[in-house]
């Protein structure tokens, strides 16, 4: 396996850190709506592909504030490894579940890049692990902070990516079918212009029935 070789849902686990209330505050790198959609929509695609997901949380109850309902509401069954470090990676329960996946590529988000993303990037990394860091789907309290903390990540061997090229990696070819119609669904409710043309091409050029989103 190498960094070459592209994300499929059998090869990649997926970490979501610390989108709880608190850390999307102090975030000013990206619109926080966008933050939000992009990120829900990263959860969807790990749901949608079977892609092993773990949610993590920092000082919920004495700081941060529960993770955004919207991506509990992805994952109802799941409960969130619950922390009090900054460096998710430093906490034994976090790491345990990452190596029960049996997955070398982890793709992370996290609040905020500079600390929540940084640190558990690099000692995965030092660890042996493929990094993708999502980085429309984490920010930071300042665009330098986030960008400068993306450099130091790819410096170090992580590869940047966005939520909707992960959901293209896992889809990859229109012929599969069995996830396509929900692929579009995610395509219409999250990706923006290119939604509008999914949803334009739908009925305009095809003539389908115009959809609703529930």
């Amino acid at each position: 396996m190498s960094i070459r070789e592209l994300l499929n849902p059998n090869n990649s686990a997926l970490i979501l850190i610390d989108h709880q209330p608190q850390m999307a505050f102090g975030v000013q790198s990206i619109d926080r709506q966008q933050l939000k959609n992009n990120t829900v929509a990263l959860a969807k695609t790990a749901k949608l592909f079977k892609v092993p997901t773990i949610l993590t949380s920092v000082e919920t109850t004495s700081f941060s504030g529960y993770i955004w309902p919207e991506i509990l509401g992805v994952f109802p069954d799941q409960q969130p490894i619950e922390r009090t470090s900054m460096n998710s990676w430093g906490d034994k329960n976090l790491v345990a579940a990452v190596k029960a996946t049996g997955r070398k590529k982890l793709v992370m988000a996290a609040l905020w890049t500079e600390v929540c993303l940084t640190f558990p990037a690099l000692e995965a990394m030092e660890e042996g692990f493929e990094v993708y860091i999502v980085t429309d789907a984490s920010g930071g309290t300042s665009k330098e902070a986030h960008d400068m903390s993306v450099q130091r990540m790819i410096q170090a061997g992580a590869i940047p990516v966005t939520w909707q090229q992960v959901l293209l990696e896992y889809q990859r070819d229109w012929a599969h079918k069995d996830t396509y119609e929900a692929v579009m669904q995610l395509v219409l409710e999250h990706s923006g212009a290119y939604g509008m043309g999914v949803d334009y091409a739908y009925t305009m050029v095809h003539k389908a029935p115009q959809r609703q989103i529930k």
